[in-house]
């Protein structure tokens, strides 16, 4: 280290730290002591002048506290010695404490920044799952209105067909109250043609006249039994006609039964689809929190990490600052 010059007692000080070291105190040895400062002139100089003052006088034994001088000054060399090499290593290694805090910082935040993305990203998700959550609920209430529609157009069709049904019911009573009075008039018409055969055959001459009534009567008779078999050829054709409508009506309501099935389908599926948003939804906030419980996290430990990096830099800032 540069001086602002060398002097007698920084080169006394010098040897005393080579003698406590137990090495030879020459010049060159204490010019490398002294931070390769002053000329080994200076040093021969000093050098000679502190051997001699140290160089017990001749017979005269050294006194107790000559020794103890030199002992002290060995001993202050060899702990200021000590004290360097100590406040060396305590740098070193705060040096290196201080790397690793500053690589633990880059860690954090090395690790921070993929958090926030994907903390962004959940986020993002969680809007679509929101939007298509609120989309479902919109097509479910359109599927009930459409639902509740088709209840009541089939319910409006069931009373039609029972209406319907009723008056297939009262045409086939009808057409058999009709079939059952022709086959009675055939079968009295039968019964009196017999009966006025054989009366026929036994008063021939006598009931000419009578026979020319009963064939008027058989006219008329004969053109009720016509029109009869129209009456029943109408409610024949109606009843057929009636069946018809009754068919397409039940073929149109098992179509809109179909479509209904359909729609109900569509609802259950779009329930379930409904229930998987729910439950991805509550997934994608579950992991939204613990996205956020690992930022807190980590926010506190980079807190934590800038504090010890700020102490050890206020414990390498006054060390730094001393005189060595």
């Amino acid at each position: 280290m540069a001086r602002g010059g060398v002097t007698k007692f920084l080169v006394q000080k010098a040897r005393v730290a080579i003698l406590a070291r137990g090495e030879n105190p020459s010049i060159d040895a204490l010019r490398v002591e002294l931070g390769n400062t002053g000329s080994k002139s200076t040093i021969h100089r000093y050098l000679k002048e502190i051997e001699a003052e140290n160089a017990p006088a001749v017979g005269a034994p050294r006194t107790l506290s000559e020794n103890l001088t030199e002992l002290v000054a060995q001993l202050a060399g060899q702990l200021q010695q000590e004290a360097r090499q100590s406040v060396a290593e305590d740098r070193a290694a705060l040096s290196r404490e201080r790397l690793d805090y500053q690589q633990q910082v880059r860690n954090a935040q090395a690790q921070i920044d993929p958090l926030k993305a994907a903390v962004h990203a959940l986020e993002v998700q969680l809007q679509d799952a929101r939007e298509q959550l609120q989309t479902v609920q919109e097509q479910k209430h359109q599927s009930d209105l459409a639902n509740a529609r088709l209840r009541q157009v089939g319910s409006d069709l069931e009373t039609r067909l029972r209406e319907r049904d009723a008056q297939i019911l009262s045409l086939e009573e009808k057409h058999n109250h009709a079939r059952l009075a022709l086959d009675h008039f055939r079968q009295a018409a039968k019964e009196q043609r017999e009966q006025e055969r054989r009366q026929q055959e036994s008063q021939v001459q006598q009931f000419g006249g009578e026979l020319r009534q009963l064939q008027q009567s058989l006219i008329v008779r004969q053109d009720q039994l016509t029109q009869l078999n129209r009456d029943n050829e109408r409610l024949l054709t109606e009843a057929r006609l009636l069946r018809n409508e009754q068919e397409a009506k039940h073929q149109q309501l098992m179509r809109e039964t179909l479509a209904s099935e359909v729609l109900r389908q569509d609802k259950a599926r779009i329930d379930g689809q409904r229930i998987e948003l729910e439950e991805r939804n509550q997934e994608l906030a579950d992991e939204l929190r613990l996205s956020q419980q690992l930022l807190r996290e980590q926010a506190i430990r980079m807190v934590a990490l800038e504090e010890q990096v700020r102490h050890a830099s206020q414990r390498e800032t006054p060390e730094a600052a001393a005189p060595e």
